[in-house]
């Protein structure tokens, strides 16, 4: 397999962070959705290494407090584990955390669900490339014109994202953003495969 190439970052330009959100309870999958295997490799291990592979650094996947094996699987793939101690809001929750801690080191950061392990890495790579050329507020992949995972938010977004008035989450920041996005066609349907439910996941499991 051909290794990804990472974005140039030129000396002095901090790097894109990536995010991965995994402190949900997995209800429809009906067991953590992080360890389900594929291809040899956990979803975890597959979202981790597309976006390290891509050129995210670091790369923090947001866990809920109770969940020591999705955290060591994290640790295992090269991320760093943050906790998210309140995570029933879904997803934002765990973004916020990740730009907390993040703070204003990076220009931006891919946000990658767990649940979208199929993602390559020249895909994050392609992404970033772009996001930085454009300085852009907001990247999206499309594949045959249809928008996937992960979206690059740009740090001028980031006071949208941690408002605690939000509604809706980051899907509400990508659709306010939309019409001025970069728009990055890419040849990787992963970037629309979703795998929440065990049908689905039979479906690419085989």
């Amino acid at each position: 397999m051909t290794e990804p190439v990472a974005p140039a970052v030129q000396a002095g330009e901090a790097a894109y962070a990536g995010v991965i959100p995994s402190a949900g309870t997995s209800a429809r999958m009906g067991r953590p959705k992080g360890l389900l295997p594929l291809g040899g490799e956990s979803f975890l291990r597959r979202t981790v290494g597309a976006l390290r592979g891509g050129g995210c650094a670091p790369v923090l996947v947001v866990v809920a407090d109770g969940q020591p094996e999705l955290a060591a699987e994290a640790e295992a793939a090269g991320a760093r584990v943050l906790v998210n101690p309140d995570p029933g809001e879904g997803p934002i929750t765990s973004l916020r955390v990740a730009l907390a801690a993040l703070g204003g080191s990076v220009p931006g950061f891919a946000y990658l669900p767990v649940d979208h392990p199929m993602v390559a890495a020249d895909t994050v790579a392609r992404l970033l490339a772009a996001a930085r050329g454009a300085h852009a507020a907001l990247t999206v992949p499309l594949y045959r014109g249809e928008r996937g995972h992960p979206a690059v938010f740009g740090a001028e977004l980031f006071a949208e994202l941690a408002d605690p008035a939000l509604v809706g989450g980051a899907r509400t920041v990508v659709h306010r953003h939309l019409d001025r996005a970069t728009k990055v066609e890419v040849d990787d349907r992963g970037v629309l495969v979703d795998i929440d439910t065990p049908d689905a996941y039979a479906e690419v499991a085989g």
